[in-house]
């Protein structure tokens, strides 16, 4: 099953800013790639549970993301560079 993935638009602002300001963009946009691939096919299994939502990390970035399985859709809900 495939999910609609959607970054609010908080997460879809620093997900700019950290690619602006990385030193290697290509990773940067490498990482988001990968992210978006994985949760737009098998979010409930990628990442870890994190209290209610769930948190993947695809070096150099870490999301936090929730799923409704109902409607299909997932929502990344914070971004930051993985340490």
């Amino acid at each position: 099953m495939r999910y609609t993935l959607v970054w609010i638009p908080d997460a879809d602002d620093e997900l700019a800013r950290i690619w602006t300001d990385a030193p290697d963009k290509r990773a940067v946009a490498d990482a988001t790639n990968e992210i978006e691939h994985v949760l737009m096919r098998q979010p409930l299994t990628a990442g870890e549970p994190y209290d209610e939502d769930r948190c993947l990390v695809v070096a150099p970035l870490e999301v936090i993301y929730t799923v409704s399985p109902d409607d299909c859709m997932v929502r990344v809900l914070w971004v930051a560079r993985s340490s």
